[in-house]
């Protein structure tokens, strides 16, 4: 076989898929990491990710142990007539079909920091808890999202909306390369300058145009943060929003925040005050001096009394505390869409058709700041000029697990008349069932370049994100 996948060559490509257990003995033949068929143990590891609604059904699937077995497998998976897949931390994973292979990059999980230049590199499988704890050491920070067990580059290439991202912007501002596999099997080293089109379509477009197997991107002279979070209880939830929101249109850039209606299970690991029950959570991080940021939090004190108060200087690594997002997987759906505006309409329409009901969180995010600006380097950000975001999220374990869906879709239906209708790839980008338009959040330039990006980098569909995001596939 060619190096290369070559499309014109039929000697080389199976004109019908082989079947699934002659394919997994092709990819064995091709990489150096573990190949697992339907069935078998390793399959059943490698397909588990965080959401545990994921239902993978891969012909088979590879655990590559380098970018060179990424490429290998892309390259055998085309040959033998099936499309491929991706996954690391399985956080935002879709179902990879029958005629799909997926490439487990969970083990691409390697980190350095350059201090010097205040970058890091690293690979497909990192958690952004690894490169906080890599960064600490130097005083330096990534700009990780509010669960640090999520892989750093499935979530940059969605954006990467974080705890202080009104002070630095999206993650995907500051990337500077990345070594991508594309659909003819070419592992490509990709720059603002080397291959500009590509670098744009990724950061915000996402894999449809490739599987990113190493990333680098600059870190911030950051130690310390004055963050946490405020616990109210749902009868203050009306006072606390209608105040916040007023409050964060003139907050400066320095202070990033949230609040999220979280409707707690009555678990024993939950404080006694809250376990059960329907509260409302403030979450607050400023990037600065903690006296200053003492100050700027000062005029929502008075509001209510909260029922837990967190907040106070943390180290940055530690912000995972903010949120307090879980942990451990669980099988999960999510919605969202991006707010033009918050009235006080639109809050009581939150309040209503989120507390109290079968959902674990539904969340507003003020955006602005740093996120409304042009970036320093080429991406594809979608809705960088919304003023809000609602994400709602529900876990399908029983008794809820068949009302879970709906729900979360009254939700956004909800704040439909203050909506702009669209959402991003990492905050409930696809409805339930798969209806959703993709594209909408974007504008028409940014749509005519990743259509332009996907007609050019994978014309014939090899990777399997392009039905989903309704991309032409010719």
């Amino acid at each position: 076989m060619s190096s290369v996948f070559d499309p014109t060559a039929p000697a080389d490509v199976d004109p019908h898929p082989l079947p699934a257990a002659e394919v997994a003995e092709r990819l064995r033949a091709a990489v150096g990491g573990a190949v697992h068929a339907p069935g078998e143990d390793g399959y059943r590891r490698s397909a588990a990710g965080f959401n545990a609604a994921t239902e993978h059904r891969a012909a088979a699937i590879v655990a590559a142990s380098s970018a060179a077995d990424v490429a290998a497998a892309v390259r055998a998976a085309v040959q033998s007539g099936y499309t491929v897949a991706v996954q690391a931390t399985g956080h935002g994973a879709a179902d990879a079909p029958s005629d799909s292979i997926l490439i487990d990059t969970s083990g691409l999980d390697e980190v350095s920091i350059d201090h010097e230049h205040r970058t890091a590199t690293v690979g497909a499988g990192t958690r952004w808890q690894q490169v906080l704890d890599a960064a600490a050491p130097f005083g330096l920070a990534g700009l990780a999202g509010s669960a640090p067990t999520v892989g750093v580059i499935g979530y940059t290439l969605g954006g990467g909306l974080g705890p202080i991202a009104r002070t630095h912007g999206f993650a995907a501002d500051h990337v500077t390369a990345m070594e991508v596999v594309t659909a003819d099997a070419t592992l490509r080293r990709v720059t603002p300058d080397s291959e500009p089109e590509l670098f744009r379509a990724l950061l915000g477009g996402g894999a449809a145009f490739g599987i990113v197997t190493q990333m680098t991107f600059r870190l911030f002279p950051i130690r310390t943060l004055y963050a946490g979070g405020l616990t109210y209880h749902i009868e203050d939830a009306p006072s606390v929003l209608r105040a916040w929101r007023n409050w964060v249109a003139t907050a400066p850039e320095s202070v990033s925040s949230s609040v999220a209606i979280l409707n707690l299970p009555p678990l024993p690991e939950i404080p006694e005050p809250l376990r059960g029950a329907t509260v409302l959570h403030l979450r607050y991080a400023h990037v600065g001096d903690p006296a200053d940021g003492a100050a700027l939090l000062a005029p929502l004190r008075p509001v209510a009394v909260p029922l837990l108060d967190t907040v106070a200087e943390m180290p940055y690594a530690a912000l995972a505390s903010i949120h307090n997002d879980p942990v451990d997987p669980m099988p999960a759906r999510d919605r969202g869409t991006l707010l033009r505006e918050l009235p006080d309409a639109a809050i009581d329409a939150l309040i209503a058709a989120a507390a109290r009901q079968p959902i674990g969180m539904a969340e507003i995010r003020a955006l602005g700041g740093a996120l409304a600006r042009e970036p320093l380097s080429l991406n594809t950000i979608a809705g960088r000029h919304a003023p809000f975001q609602l994400f709602a999220v529900g876990v399908l374990a029983p008794p809820i697990a068949t009302v879970v869906p709906a729900v979360l879709d009254a939700v956004v239906a909800a704040l439909a008349p203050w909506s702009l209708n669209a959402a991003t790839p990492n905050f409930g980008l696809y409805a339930h069932d798969g209806s959703a338009d993709t594209l909408a959040a974007w504008t028409e330039p940014q749509r005519e370049r990743l259509v332009a990006a996907r007609r050019r980098y994978d014309p014939t569909g090899v990777f399997t994100p392009a039905a989903r995001w309704n991309m032409p596939e010719d």
